[in-house]
């Protein structure tokens, strides 16, 4: 007997390293409802198209919903939507701080309630995946994101407590925490400043991220893990 397709659930999918998951879930044969504040409609029938802007109550109910009602099922999450806002930590604004904590908290926490809630609906457990920043680990004088550091580092406490809150109950829960990776937010590195924040001396693809997703997705014995795709910045300098 054939086993039942599997289905992700990815945040942020428009663009960049949410679009090349997309693919990449899809090559795995999964289904996937892919959601962003903008997106095109699929040729794929595999590939559920839900505009949604993540950090709006509701979103992450609705979009799960809509998963759910399509394809029977939720086995991966993968919280991909997240903002970034570079300032002097006494220039950011009230709405610099709702955008930021909308976004990077309050979407994960909606989408990841609701997922979570799902893969506890059926046997057979189910994993969320959290994309965080090394700049929780290891500051830098370079970059000012005071912001990314206190939405990221709460997303990297929650990743431990629910990988052990839900051990027991087959869901695992992982992160994967970035360097600067080039996408359309930092297409190019003119001077090589953003690739001198690395050891290894050069910027991020999308790729590197893919591949660490797929092997925590593909790892069942890895939970609670935060892993590093950053070029070595975790280490030190």
């Amino acid at each position: 007997m054939d086993s039942p397709q599997k289905v992700a659930v990815i945040t942020g999918a428009s663009r960049g390293i949410g679009a090349a998951l997309v693919a990449a879930y899809r090559s795995l044969g999964y289904a996937v409802a892919a959601t962003a504040r903008s997106l095109q409609v699929s040729d794929d029938p595999q590939v559920l198209a839900v505009p949604s802007d993540v950090a709006e109550a509701g979103a992450g109910a609705r979009v799960v919903g809509a998963a759910v009602e399509r394809f029977g099922r939720v086995d991966t999450l993968v919280n991909g939507a997240g903002v970034f806002v570079a300032k002097p930590f006494t220039e950011y604004t009230d709405a610099d701080y709702a955008s930021v904590v909308g976004v990077n908290l309050r979407g994960f926490f909606a989408f990841s309630r609701s997922a979570i809630a799902a893969m506890l609906s059926r046997e057979g457990g189910g994993h969320v995946v959290n994309i965080s920043t090394s700049l929780v680990d290891n500051a830098d004088a370079r970059v000012t994101g005071g912001l990314a550091s206190l939405t990221k580092g709460g997303l990297n406490a929650v990743t431990r407590s629910l990988a052990i809150e839900y051990a027991t109950r087959g869901i695992r829960v992982n992160a994967v925490s970035l360097g600067v990776i080039r996408a359309p937010t930092h297409p190019a590195d003119p001077g090589g400043a953003q690739a001198a924040l690395h050891p290894v001396r050069r910027m991020g693809e999308v790729d590197d991220v893919v591949r660490a997703v797929l092997y925590l997705e593909q790892a069942p014995f890895v939970t609670g893990e935060i892993s590093h795709v950053d070029g070595g910045q975790s280490a030190g300098h």
